[in-house]
């Protein structure tokens, strides 16, 4: 099945309202060809889950100049001011999150998981609301599952029946939040034809893709 589509395809899935993940890592492996077409499409009031919220004007960063944004879930938006100012402005609700617990949340939404148990945040503002569980006499916080209506992911090959391969650092969140989402949207450096990806080298089997974006559109 070929899932390459075109950016029209894409722009139609985006409505007013979704939780949006978006892999990267302070502008390195971020879908930024997605990221304009979500600009583009002029949705509002979405909650975007990724690690961070880019630089200004940069990735992930222009989601928030547009003013798409209701919710950010984050690890932290210290490389971009424009977030800082516009939480502190009550533009849109910023719940930070630590960052291998942001990791583990998106991966335990991915794999069907309760939750899980950590001790980061403990003694801190991070564990008002959250359910503690003591074990083996430890206490731990219950941190609950991130999953998304749209995962925006970032390859460096795609074959065009979804398998990824990504390249060093820019794999980062990616394999994670290509298996959290309800449709998982891929931007790649470079599409293949199927069977021409070495099995050894494919990180994101096809199955978690629905679409990849047409790279001669864009």
């Amino acid at each position: 099945m070929n899932k390459v589509v075109s950016k029209a395809k894409i722009m139609e899935q985006f409505k007013d309202g979704q939780r949006i993940m978006i892999g990267g890592f302070a502008n390195r492996g971020n879908p930024d060809k997605i990221i304009d077409l979500l600009v583009e499409s002029k949705v509002k009031n979405l909650t975007i889950i990724a690690n961070d919220a880019g630089d200004p004007g940069i990735t992930n960063g222009k989601l928030v100049r547009s003013g798409q944004v209701k919710k950010y879930i984050c690890s932290h938006v210290g490389m971009n001011p424009e977030a800082g100012e516009a939480a502190s402005e009550g533009k849109f609700e910023l719940e930070l999150v630590p960052q291998g617990t942001l990791a583990e949340r998106i991966r335990c939404g991915g794999a069907g998981l309760g939750g899980v148990l950590v001790k980061t945040g403990i003694g801190t503002l991070i564990e008002e609301g959250k359910r503690k569980i003591e074990v083996d006499g430890e206490t731990y916080l219950l941190e609950t599952p991130l999953k998304a209506d749209i995962s925006l992911v970032k390859a460096h090959k795609a074959d065009t029946m979804g398998n990824l391969v990504y390249r060093g650092t820019s794999r980062n969140f990616n394999p994670l939040v290509a298996m959290a989402g309800k449709l998982v949207i891929v931007e790649a450096e470079e599409i293949v034809p199927a069977g021409s990806l070495n099995p050894d080298e494919i990180i994101t089997p096809g199955v978690f893709v629905h679409m990849i974006l047409d790279s001669r559109e864009v």
